[in-house]
């Protein structure tokens, strides 16, 4: 795991010694990705420089040292991220060389995808490579610079035209470290804040700037002093993965598909426990977590090392589940009980970890996580993937479930029954989920009561699914109305064909889940948040062959019963008592909502300050101050859109600061 980042100058003006020094800028402003040591390599006659920061895994020696030459001298290159599947292309690769050909110098991952370039060209190795990535290639003999990124988005990779320099980088900071770099900030990705929370590829915060998206390459070739422009191309396609797995469904039975599944499950386990350093787990005591450490337990001699974060609010309180799921695995176990004080002092450091606002609140415990398992390990698995995979978002079976038997009313019926039931003030659903929660079908008997009532009034005034699932990822009605100068931009999500070729509903909310919010809101939360203190994360749901499989299940083996990941329930039932999992679904929060109207009010005051939204002229201030006020009198809980709006002020109240001091504000690493 590791920083990378670099140019093409096509002025011809730069000479070898400033290309060296702009390029090592760029790669020490991303230390905290790779502490261990940072190498550059340029040619003056290209303009091309790449820079790299280190954060060693695999092959400690020198023979691992970024940027890495191929054997013959023609591609050059800076990776970030693992090839899991390395050894197996090693022994492939030399089987198959030639006896003149000299062999492999280290043991490092980073020379099997040079070799494996060579020897197959670029996109035939992609499609052989099982792993986490994000690279830049230059072809020495093509004059060809290469960016590419892996198929779910694991590792980030933004890109730029700066004038007439081509600028790349893992993270924002390095981009603002070249010398030509210029940033306004794009309205539009702003919109698209305030729609989910997040920022989704290609789209970045500011303009002229984007991110590649997963599963894609960017080529661009030298071309004498003209400006050519980047080829973009995919290699592998989520939605194609889903097409063809709907087509070929599994006709095995029940057992047959636990046995397979989890013999899949246990490979990309054990792939993804080959490291030269400490190696370790987050552990929260849900089925994706507690699944991957009972799989790395069965597949060590020693016990595996767990990480939690507990708080003292039972209602977000998992830390004891995880502990009783670690002591009956027989984990080394570890855990944290975190106070408001402490999680509050992550917030002023958000906006520097991310880069760009960033609103899912759960990266502050996501940071807290990762500095608490980094004192122990530099490697740590995660069970991300497993809910847009398996049906693990209660949305799955709750959209579902009220368009089949709501669905049939009129729809100015059911706008005016969504309309009443928003207005009912957070406090009363709970009293009243409360009260009759035993009367409930399993599938009602959900956590977080007002926020689904206020979802499924929400939802309700939907003319149709599509529009259903668009209401229900989305945190203000109509963004681009709050946003000054601005138009929301068509995205994936909000294109009628975006799932189209996946026939069932709920499958095409997992595909729409897995192609944005995993790639731009999760994958992106844990990259940043385990980053910043050095720890590399890695996520056995994502093998690509593990997610293949699931789009062949039939969707009763994910969602049965009222629950998510039947199929995953059935698979940990060998290693666990159901009693240690079987429990509504939690996620992984803090109570940031009421902390707004307690210790976070000063805070949040300021920055929603009506003069300062009229003067900065970002946000028309009245529907904010409206919603603002109407969560401080509890009438509504507007946390969501709230939140998104203080995670943007926040990051251009950083962003107004001197580069240098967003440099030192970077938590320090923990060890």
């Amino acid at each position: 795991m590791c920083g990378i980042a670099g140019f093409l100058d096509l002025s011809g003006s730069a000479g070898r010694d400033r290309l060296e020094t702009v390029v090592a800028g760029m790669a020490d402003s991303l230390r905290h990705r790779g502490p261990d040591e940072g190498g550059s390599w340029v040619d003056e006659r290209a303009g091309i420089a790449l820079g790299h920061r280190r954060l060693s895994i695999l092959d400690l020696s020198a023979a691992g040292r970024q940027p890495m030459i191929s054997a013959s001298g023609r591609y050059v290159i800076v990776f970030n991220g693992e090839i899991y599947n390395f050894r197996a292309l090693r022994a492939e690769l030399e089987l198959s060389a030639a006896p003149e050909r000299p062999g492999f110098r280290g043991h490092s991952d980073t020379e099997v995808l040079l070799a494996a370039v060579e020897r197959w060209g670029l996109e035939d190795a992609l499609s052989r490579f099982n792993g986490m990535f994000a690279f830049a290639l230059w072809d020495r003999r093509e004059r060809i610079l290469h960016l590419a990124r892996d198929r779910f988005g694991e590792k980030p990779l933004y890109y730029a035209w700066a004038g007439r320099v081509f600028l790349f980088g893992s993270e924002l900071k390095a981009l603002h470290a070249h010398p030509a770099f210029h940033s306004e900030v794009d309205r539009e990705a702003l919109v698209l804040l305030l729609r989910h929370g997040y920022i989704p590829a290609p789209h970045s915060i500011y303009s002229g700037v984007a991110k590649l998206p997963p599963a894609t390459t960017l080529s661009l070739k030298l071309r004498g002093e003209g400006r050519s422009d980047p080829q973009l191309a995919p290699y592998w396609s989520a939605r194609e993965a889903a097409e063809r797995g709907c087509a070929d469904p599994f006709t095995g039975s029940e057992k047959e598909a636990v046995e397979e599944l989890e013999s899949l499950l246990r490979e990309a386990v054990a792939l993804r426990m080959v490291a030269d350093v400490p190696l370790g787990a987050f552990l929260s005591g849900g089925i994706d977590s507690s699944l991957i450490v009972a799989l790395m337990q069965a597949q060590s001699s020693q016990p595996v090392r767990t990480f939690s974060i507990g708080f003292h609010e039972s209602r977000y309180n998992e830390a004891r589940f995880a502990q009783a799921v670690a002591q009956h695995l027989g984990c080394a176990h570890t855990e944290l009980y975190v106070t408001p004080d402490e999680a509050m002092e992550v917030i002023p450091r958000l906006p520097v970890l991310y880069d760009e606002p960033f609103a899912d609140s759960s990266q502050i415990p996501t940071f807290l996580v990762s500095r608490l398992a980094r004192r122990d390990v530099t490697v740590s698995l995660s069970g991300d993937g497993g809910d847009e995979a398996f049906g693990g978002y209660t949305r799955y079976f709750w959209a579902d479930l009220v368009w089949n038997r709501l669905g049939w009313l009129p729809f100015p019926i059911r706008r005016a029954l969504g309309r009443s039931m928003t207005s009912v003030p957070p406090r009363a659903w709970e009293v009243l989920f409360q009260t009759f929660r035993a009367l409930l079908p399993s599938e009602g008997r959900i956590g977080n009561a007002a926020d689904k009532a206020e979802r499924l009034g929400d939802i309700l005034a939907a003319e149709g699914p599509e529009a259903m699932y668009w209401r229900l990822v989305s945190h203000w009605g109509n963004p681009a109305a709050v946003v000054r100068g601005a138009t929301e931009p068509a995205t994936i999500l909000s294109r009628t064909d975006g799932a189209a070729g996946v026939l069932d509903f709920r499958r095409r909310m997992m595909l729409l889940d897995t192609v944005s919010y995993l790639p731009d809101d999760i994958l992106a939360k844990v990259d940043r948040a385990s980053m910043a203190v050095s720890l590399e994360s890695r996520a056995p749901f994502l093998d690509h062959r593990v997610a293949e499989f699931a789009w062949r299940l039939p969707i009763d083996f994910k969602l049965r019963g009222g629950c998510g990941k039947w199929i995953l329930r059935r698979i940990l039932s060998e290693y666990l008592p159901a009693k240690l999992f079987e429990r509504p679904k939690a996620g992984f929060g803090i109570p940031v909502y009421a902390w707004l109207r307690g210790p976070l009010r000063a805070w949040a005051e300021e920055l929603l300050d009506e003069r300062r939204l009229e003067q900065e002229g970002y946000f028309e201030a009245a529907p904010i101050r409206r919603k603002w006020a109407e969560h401080l009198s509890q009438r509504q809980n507007w946390f969501y859109p709230l939140w998104n709006v203080l995670m943007f002020q926040a990051w251009l109240e950083q962003e107004r600061q001197p580069r240098s001091c967003s440099r030192e504000a970077l938590p320090a690493r923990s060890g």
